[in-house]
């Protein structure tokens, strides 16, 4: 159960990297109220076998040792560091920004609507299409205001684990001492193995849980269906003087006294090769556009023209004039070529 949870938390994450958009995600909301009582009930049961039994599995014992690495106080350094990452800066961040996008997004949601009702009355789209996208605003919004609620799961979850790793300190030394009779530097570098192993092996995913929310509820998603870093790489490598600007500076770090100089110009070189190879490609792709150009007057081809005939009787004719009539036709064939 522990590595289902915490393969569940990579997978989550995984998924949250590669979706297009937030709403190919929308069953996020659920899968983080079940992932966390998942979590909370399994550091229930780890929690009884370290009071009850002494031991929580080889998992656990293996995980605290290799943290503790023989130093109780690096132990708790480490576990302090990973919970308050996740507490202040992670679950926070998210749940904020979560907060904010829920309120612009239902408040924007009558004047996106209005939008797809005008497209549909000015014939840009059908009826198939508005349905789609009056489905796409509303879960959209939707799963905005689920994430709202879904960030207090994940802010919750980080204040357990601190609670837990105390309440399993102080019961562990107790029951060590009082029941089994051991030594105090027995009972404190035992339940303090077991008690950092079980809180990381918890904290782990969440924090995994926490990057995922904070993903999922900061993109921007655009016209272009595009995975995040696909989205990223391109942008990042969209403009080759700020490529260049960067090689440099590295360049420069390399000769402060102390910093490695092989490592920052193996950086640098690598800026710079991607600068050339991107300017290259916009050379290429510049070159092409203005052989497409200048060769599309040759192809075009004549647009169609759909006359409008307007049948009148002959006495409405003559009680018509003739000077509105042509200005509303001419009114009527600009919304239609519209």
């Amino acid at each position: 159960l522990i590595g289902f949870n915490m393969g569940l938390a990579i997978l989550l994450m995984m998924v949250a990297l590669y979706v297009s958009t937030p709403l190919d995600f929308s069953s996020l909301p659920g899968v983080i109220l079940i992932s966390t009582v998942f979590r909370l009930a399994l550091t229930v049961a780890t929690t009884r076998l370290i009071l009850a039994e002494g031991e929580a599995g080889s998992i656990i014992h293996t995980f605290g040792d290799f943290v503790i690495s023989g130093n109780i106080v690096v132990g708790f350094v480490i576990f302090l560091v990973v919970t308050m990452v996740q507490f202040m800066v992670l679950a926070k961040g998210a749940e904020r920004v979560a907060e904010v996008a829920a309120r612009f997004t239902l408040d924007a949601l009558p004047g996106k609507q209005m939008a797809v009702d005008a497209e549909l009355r000015n014939g840009h789209i059908d009826a198939n299409e508005s349905r789609r996208r009056r489905a796409e605003l509303e879960k959209e919004s939707q799963l905005y205001g689920a994430m709202d609620g879904a960030m207090k799961f994940v802010k919750g979850d980080s204040i357990a684990g601190l609670v837990v790793i105390c309440i399993n300190m102080l019961g562990g030394i107790s029951i060590g001492l009082l029941s089994k009779g051991m030594s105090f530097g027995e009972v404190l570098h035992h339940y303090t193995l077991l008690t950092i192993g079980d809180a990381l092996i918890s904290q782990i995913p969440a924090l995994l849980l926490s990057i995922t929310a904070a993903t999922i509820v900061t993109r921007v998603t655009g016209t272009a269906r595009i995975n995040l870093g696909t989205e990223m790489v391109s942008q990042l490598t969209a403009s080759t003087r700020a490529l260049r600007l960067a090689a440099g500076v590295l360049v420069v770090m390399g000769f402060v006294p102390g910093f490695p100089l092989p490592v920052f110009l193996m950086l640098a070189a690598v800026f710079a090769a991607v600068s050339i190879v991107k300017a290259d490609v916009l050379g290429a792709g510049t070159a092409d556009a203005k052989g497409g150009t200048a060769a599309e007057p040759k192809q075009a081809a004549p647009a169609k023209e759909f006359p409008i005939a307007f049948f009148l009787a002959p006495d409405l004719m003559q009680a018509v004039d003739q000077a509105e009539l042509q200005k509303h036709i001419g009114r009527v064939s600009l919304l239609v070529t519209a």
